[in-house]
């Protein structure tokens, strides 16, 4: 089969028109026609069928499509595969992470590896849904950097690092002057988290459950610095990792203030995850080795102590 029309017949699928293909592939749309013409005759079935200017999948369409993406995916796989065994320093690697590590671990991660391989590129992806693994079995993503240690069939998880969680405080709460408390003194101040799909949202949970306390949620952020700048007004106060920012975060400012938790599991581990039954290109292999021969030497950041 001719591979370009299977492309054609995928995006498509996925809701382009004829029109947006041969626009988007430079070729003429009759000619984007005839090649998926010739596609169902290959077939030996309908794939399309039309609704005004659209075209919608037909049952067999429909079939087809869902082994169509993961053939092309093992074809661009062998053929990066071949690239790379004639220049194994280059290629690109695919990597998701957990958004409160993208400011300050995945450029330094990235910057130490390119030093050295400056040729490879990265596909980096920041994850919507963290409870998630984006690594999983139907996954193109090499590896994932996040706090989320999955029990799954084939995914492995190393822990990288171990980070505190700190609270968060505007600038006239009455624990400002405070330098550690227990999550518990302050059950009865409206709480800022983030979406219910964040692991620092259940990270909370969990923190509030084992210190058998229940908290108001005033507020839901989006994003860390959303959450930072809400708790600068003085609109609540709430748990964030101890480093989240570019370089060095804060230990306080003219705003908000941030605290020790006196409690026990009052810490993330940050891991490295990768699917075993995915083959990784050299490339890719290269930057996992990197992640875990950095982190077992010591050389990841570290956050700044409380002053």
């Amino acid at each position: 089969m001719d591979t370009e029309a299977l492309r054609w017949f995928e995006m498509v699928a996925d809701g382009a028109t004829v029109t947006e293909v041969a626009e988007l592939e430079m070729r003429s749309q009759p000619g984007i026609s005839r090649a998926l013409d010739r596609l169902e005759v290959e077939v030996g079935a309908a794939l399309f069928q039309r609704s005004g200017r659209l075209l919608s999948l037909t049952p067999a369409g429909a079939a087809f499509h869902r082994h169509v993406g993961a053939a092309l995916h093992r074809l661009d796989d062998g053929i990066a595969a071949v690239q790379q065994l004639v220049s194994p320093e280059t290629g690109t690697v695919s990597v998701a992470f957990q958004a409160s590590l993208g400011t300050w671990l995945v450029p330094d991660l990235i910057g130490s590896f390119r030093q050295r391989y400056p040729q490879v590129r990265f596909d980096l992806r920041s994850k919507s849904d963290e409870q998630v693994t984006a690594v999983g079995a139907r996954s193109a993503v090499d590896l994932e950097l996040s706090t989320l240690h999955v029990a799954e069939d084939g995914v492995t998880w190393h822990p990288l690092l171990r980070e505190p969680i700190r609270l968060l405080l505007p600038r006239d709460h009455r624990f400002s002057g405070r330098r550690r408390v227990q999550i518990a003194e302050v059950a009865d101040d409206p709480f800022i988290t983030l979406r219910n799909s964040s692991l620092l949202r259940a990270q909370l949970d969990r923190l509030c459950a084992h210190a058998g306390i229940e908290v108001e949620v005033a507020l839901v952020a989006d994003d860390l610095p959303t959450l930072r700048g809400y708790v600068a007004s003085g609109l609540g106060v709430a748990i964030i990792p101890a480093r989240w920012d570019a370089g060095a975060i804060e230990p306080s400012s003219p705003r908000v203030h941030y605290l020790e938790l006196a409690d026990p599991d009052a810490e993330r581990i940050v891991g490295l995850s990768w699917n075993e039954h995915r083959r990784r290109l050299p490339a890719a292999e290269l930057f996992r080795n990197h992640v875990l021969d950095r982190a077992k030497a010591g050389k990841l950041p570290r956050p700044v102590p409380i002053q």
